[in-house]
């Protein structure tokens, strides 16, 4: 397999490495869906020992791995672009924007690639409901990125590291994303902040090189505060809940942060990365997350929650909780059962309450339909 050609590189140098008094701790990849970068960027960063030659031998390392034929992505950032491509990827995306911020959805559809112009309608529902907050906004780009992928065929998992990576990981300006069965290509990744009179918004443009033209391929549109507040003032209360010892709301809080920071989510940063590491740190057990359940005990009954998260609704931070239910056709019995488990919940995390404006719990059949209810906490007895 190509990866074992770059295998063979990277154990050779964490070898010379070592000569120079470097402890590099080398573990197997166990997960099928990490490649060789993945292997890099999950492992060889995190455990590199202080020492004088630890940033030449990671960046060996990694200029190996960059000349590998094993990976067919590539990503170039800003400042390796020319100067005709930073303009026109930026002119584009500018373009582009403005016809958003106008509603104008059928003049974006005819500068977008042929695959997302046949499927157009959830763009079109993301610009109609944007398009009160963005309408006369004006944008600003930040320095954009090329991701470059070859092949014949689409790319099970492309993986893209942009910029310069240090001794620990990423670095201010560096990037990594991840994409599933990414046809070959060249694109570019430009991402506008675009400040409104229903605060500041991200605005998110994935474009195609077709000719000499750069094609809409992709639109993400996200608000970068919930309930009047951003990234950070939710990390910090992660953390004072945390030094609480509320770890549940330290957890949820930090997911919210994670969620205002990202303006894409196949993007990661450094910032997304400490924040992923806090959030990992106080991920309770006892909280479903991962495709994992957790058992809620209620009276004789016992309700498998499916997913515990955040959620804006209005102007306030709710608590949305979903569980398996057998069958939602009596709603007057879906609504008993699931005004047990926001009691239950909150007897059994008190927490919670110190969190949350209102609590909303779906019972889920296996068909996926839902039968919701949502109470204010303070109606919650």
């Amino acid at each position: 397999m190509a990866d074992d050609g770059a295998r063979v590189q990277l154990l050779a140098l964490t070898g010379i490495c070592a000569e120079r008094t470097i402890l590099w701790e080398i573990e197997e990849v166990t997960d099928a869906n990490c490649s060789l970068k993945c292997f890099l960027r999950d492992r060889l960063f995190l455990t590199v020992r202080h020492g004088v030659w630890a940033p030449i031998c990671a960046a060996l390392v990694l200029m190996a791995l960059s000349a590998s034929t094993a990976f067919a992505e590539s990503c170039q950032t800003a400042n390796e672009l020319d100067e005709a491509t930073r303009s026109a990827l930026t002119n584009a995306a500018l373009r582009d924007f403005g016809l958003i911020a106008k509603g104008d959805a059928a003049s974006l559809r005819q500068s977008a690639i042929a695959s997302l112009a046949a499927g157009f309608s959830d763009i079109e529902a993301k610009i109609k409901e944007s398009q009160p907050a963005l309408a006369g906004a004006k944008a600003t780009a930040r320095p954009p990125f090329v991701l470059v992928a070859e092949g014949a065929a689409a790319i099970p998992r492309a993986e893209f590291f942009c910029g310069v990576f240090g001794s620990k990981g990423q670095t201010r300006d560096s990037a990594v994303f991840t994409l599933n069965n990414l046809p070959p290509g060249k694109y570019g990744v430009v991402i506008l902040d675009a400040p409104t009179s229903k605060g500041p918004f991200t605005v998110s443009l994935i474009l195609q090189q077709q000719g000499s033209d750069w094609k809409l391929g992709g639109l993400y549109i996200k608000g970068a505060q919930s309930a009047g507040h951003d990234s950070d003032w939710f990390a910090t209360r992660a953390r004072e809940f945390q030094t609480k010892g509320q770890k549940h709301n330290a957890w949820l809080y930090n997911l919210q942060a994670i969620s205002l920071v990202s303006p894409l989510p196949f993007m990661s940063t450094a910032v997304t990365d400490k924040l992923y590491d806090d959030s990992q740190k106080s991920q309770p057990a006892d909280f479903p997350a991962d495709g994992k359940t957790a058992d809620l005990a209620a009276g004789t009954a016992t309700y498998k929650l499916t997913a515990i998260f955040p959620e804006v609704v209005g102007n306030d931070l709710d608590l949305i909780v979903r569980y398996q239910a057998s069958d939602i056709s009596n709603t007057n019995q879906a609504y008993q059962n699931n005004v047990a488990v926001m009691k239950v919940l909150l007897t059994k995390y008190p927490e919670l309450r110190d969190a949350f404006a209102a609590v909303v719990v779906r019972a889920v059949d296996p068909s996926g339909r839902d039968y919701g209810t949502m109470l204010a906490m303070k109606d919650i007895k």
